[in-house]
């Protein structure tokens, strides 16, 4: 990915905004994208944890019609608990609503086994099923015709028309060497969550060693990174509403996400986030918890125009020296 290449920063509306209603979430996203901030994602759940979830592209589709300047990204979508071609469909009519603005990223999803087994699925199978879903779609999407005898799916002549232009990006999340592998076969990017700076760069760097082993030829890759935050006036204030919300949601002590979740003031999340920056991001999402949903978009806006700062001063310093002495900012 071109070390030019802006820092685009997102954020992932509050549920809370989502059941108050559209003006109310019409609201937010218009102060969202007058402070500049360049898109918005979703997540995805079916019945997480004893029933919690929502689902990804109905949450897309809402964002994409009420903030239709923002780019939209579902950050990430469980594609193994459904069917891949009603998922193209949607996919396709999403991108008809919202051209050129939508993200579709995937994954395997399995912190809880319950919700897998609950869609009929044995989560043994998930990621088998993942990268048979991934082809079809992949190609459903291309607006081929498609054919396919498989473990899981069996089609003749499946075909979603009209076919999305441009077409949708599709990355790949998950943390294992297969999911780098399948991210790098069949993907435009993948999704970093949970990941150390140094992991980010490993990772896209086997991804994009697959593709290259697989003959992909040149891709634009638009790898992701989604992170957990929480914001308040000092570090001890900002760590209780995101402790709460992370331990809510996926019923584990914070201390096991801690390590990969910043908090505190903007600039103290923006100081966390820069070695990711450095290893190669240009696409963070923010799943940012504060006292209420415009203070946390507000400091989602101060970290993007912090880290877009410090980028471009990066940039300047390296194109001001001798050529023999330029280099890639190190990881920290």
């Amino acid at each position: 990915m071109p070390e030019d290449e802006p820092v685009r920063v997102g954020f992932r509306p509050p549920h809370s905004v989502f059941a108050a209603g559209p003006a109310e979430l019409g609201g937010l996203l218009a102060r969202a994208d007058a402070l500049g901030i360049d898109q918005v994602c979703v997540g995805d759940h079916v019945s997480f944890h004893g029933g919690q979830g929502f689902d990804g592209l109905v949450q897309a589709t809402a964002l994409a019609a009420l903030a239709p300047r923002m780019a939209v990204h579902t950050a990430i979508y469980l594609l193994p608990l459904r069917h891949p071609v009603p998922v193209a469909r949607q996919v396709a009519s999403l991108a008809e609503l919202a051209p050129g603005r939508l993200v579709f990223g995937v994954g395997l999803g399995g912190e809880d086994r319950h919700e897998v087994e609950v869609c009929g699925i044995d989560p043994a199978t998930r990621g088998r099923r993942m990268d048979e879903s991934l082809s079809i779609v992949r190609r459903l999407l291309a607006g081929e015709s498609v054919t396919y005898a498989g473990q899981f799916f069996q089609l003749r002549d499946a075909r979603v028309a009209p076919a999305p232009a441009p077409p949708v990006p599709i990355l790949v999340g998950g943390r294992s060497p297969r999911a780098a592998r399948r991210a790098g076969i069949h993907g435009d990017g993948w999704v970093g969550v949970w990941v150390t700076p140094e992991r980010f760069a490993a990772t896209t760097a086997e991804v994009e060693q697959a593709a290259d082993e697989a003959g992909r030829g040149e891709v634009h890759w638009q790898h992701e990174l989604v992170a957990w935050c929480g914001f308040g006036t000092s570090r001890e204030d900002a760590r209780g509403d995101v402790e709460t919300a992370m331990e809510r949601l996926y019923r584990t002590p914070f201390a096991r996400f801690e390590r990969y979740t910043p908090y505190g003031t903007p600039e103290h999340v923006a100081e966390a986030l820069l070695p990711y920056v450095a290893a190669g991001c240009r696409s963070i999402n923010l799943i940012a918890q504060a006292a209420e949903p415009d203070e946390a978009v507000e400091c989602v806006a101060a970290v993007r125009r912090l880290l877009q700062a410090t980028a471009t001063r990066s940039g300047q310093r390296r194109m001001q020296r001798p050529p023999s002495s330029m280099s890639v900012a190190p990881v920290r």
